[in-house]
């Protein structure tokens, strides 16, 4: 599967069935550091990434204080929440 760049409009669609949402920003490093984890993934779980600049409202109303900040959602609901960079092996215990 590819790495979806979400947005307010498309947001909840992207979540309905099971997906992690990578909430980021372009400036951040800890954020750059992620990207290559996520790719190894994307295969394994749908990625949505949601620029916090680019998409103030979503971050807020997920209560994002601090990028990255990863979402687990099933069935559109929130899940699980983690924040920082975590490598491949622990985001995938993590997901389980």
């Amino acid at each position: 599967m590819e790495i979806i760049h979400g947005d307010s409009e498309n947001f909840y669609d992207l979540i309905k069935g099971e997906a992690l949402v990578d909430f980021y920003a372009t400036w951040c490093g800890p954020c750059k550091m992620m990207g290559p984890v996520l790719e190894e993934i994307k295969d394994e779980i749908q990625v949505v990434k949601i620029d916090i600049d680019e998409n103030p409202e979503l971050a807020k109303k997920y209560g994002v204080m601090s990028v990255p900040t990863l979402i687990h959602f099933k069935n559109g609901m929130e899940h699980k929440v983690t924040v920082g960079y975590i490598p491949k092996d622990e985001l995938l215990k993590w997901l389980k």
